[in-house]
């Protein structure tokens, strides 16, 4: 199996659904067989290349994950569309032997690409735990405003959780500063303070405010191949680059 990266973070806002599609774009635009799995009900990930929510996901059909997988506009990019009834995928997760066969089905799945990114819903809800422990690492995109830190110290500790009880082998990919203003004196001191609490698991990449990156999910495009020359292309280009590097 090639590397899982579970993009979570607890707080809505933030950036995450849309660092999961134009992460996933960049890899499969630098080359590697890439997989994006829509595990948030609200399906944005997958409405945001492009694609159409599925009536019957197949984490609660147990059907292989094959079969529900689609190409994207993007060379070497799938996608596994999400749902809007996913009320029954939060029920099976919420009991430990029916997580467990969830988290056998994802990673039987994921075993034909070098990179598999898992959008998580909004939460620290058992539908996350399960996705962090089908995951060989997680990245946490944060906000670059005041708030930046709020329940930041929860998220960790569910992360350590899964990490001693399901999944020892799950490491931090890092995290990942988004929403980045450099003409604000907050932002400056934001970035400074998650850095100096968080030390080296802090990626060097930002991503900055930029409107291509607000307006690329509306036409169903990721930020590389709607504006390719933007700031916000070029940044997920460096996060990329320093996904590779952990690898």
């Amino acid at each position: 199996m090639g590397r899982v990266l579970c993009v979570a973070n607890q707080k809505g806002g933030v950036g995450k659904t849309t660092t999961a599609i134009n992460l996933a774009a960049a890899l499969a635009k630098s080359g590697a067989r890439t997989l994006l799995v829509d595990l948030d009900p609200q399906c944005n990930a997958t409405s945001g290349l492009g694609c159409r929510p599925i009536i019957e996901h197949p984490l609660v059909t147990n059907r292989p994950l094959f079969e529900a997988v689609i190409a994207t506009h993007v060379p070497r990019l799938d996608l596994l569309p999400g749902t809007r009834s996913f009320r029954e995928v939060e029920t099976l997760a919420r009991q430990e032997a029916s997580a467990l066969q969830v988290r056998r089905q994802l990673q039987l799945g994921l075993n034909r690409y070098d990179f598999a990114l898992i959008d998580c819903p909004p939460s620290i809800g058992q539908l996350t735990r399960t996705a962090l422990a089908s995951s060989t690492e997680v990245l946490m995109p944060i906000q670059s405003e005041y708030f930046a830190m709020e329940g930041l110290a929860q998220m960790i500790e569910v992360i350590r959780e899964v990490m001693a009880h399901d999944a020892p082998e799950l490491q931090f990919a890092g995290i990942l500063l988004t929403m980045y203003d450099h003409t604000l004196e907050l932002t400056a001191e934001v970035e400074q303070e998650v850095r100096e609490f968080f030390g080296e698991i802090v990626f060097q990449t930002v991503v900055p405010r930029d409107v291509a990156v607000a307006e690329a999910p509306s036409h169903g495009k990721s930020v590389l191949d709607y504006a390719p020359r933007s700031r916000g292309s070029r940044a997920y280009v460096e996060l990329c680059w320093e996904v590779k590097e952990l690898g």
